[in-house]
């Protein structure tokens, strides 16, 4: 079963996809945000290509917890992918995925302009590797 991971940004969706077994999670790409819902069809166009059976999208929590404007923001997205891609969509929590993805870039001594083209996707590999492996321990 291949699942695709999002990490849903104001400008840019990181998206990674799973590997058949559910085992691993690959970054594949950046989707620019250029004109509204326009990113609705390029998700759908890689479902399609992978053959995507279920999507997880990063739900940025509060440090306590709670559910802020951004989380809302990204709910209302879900909700979204869900009725028009007429795939199962779940959300899980993606507290310090993007932080994360920058230490680990930064620490591989990636360039700023390098940084900036893979950290969307790296973030959404994370978010996806963190949902995959909680499912694995089920």
């Amino acid at each position: 079963m291949k699942i695709m991971g999002l990490d849903y940004g104001d400008r840019r969706i990181g998206v990674a996809i799973s590997d058949a077994f559910g085992w691993t999670a690959q970054g594949v790409e950046t989707i620019e945000r250029r004109k509204e819902g326009e990113e609705f069809h390029r998700i759908g166009e890689l479902a399609r290509e992978h053959e995507i059976e279920a999507i997880v999208v990063g739900l940025p929590k509060n440090m306590n917890g709670s559910i802020g404007p951004r989380g809302e923001i990204c709910m209302a997205f879900a909700e979204d992918l869900r009725s028009k891609l007429k795939l199962p969509v779940h959300l899980w929590d993606e507290r310090l995925t993007t932080v994360s993805a920058h230490r680990t870039l930064l620490e591989a001594d990636v360039s700023r302009k390098k940084r900036k083209d893979v950290v969307d996707k790296m973030a959404a590999g994370l978010i996806l590797q963190n949902y995959l492996d909680s499912m694995s321990k089920r």
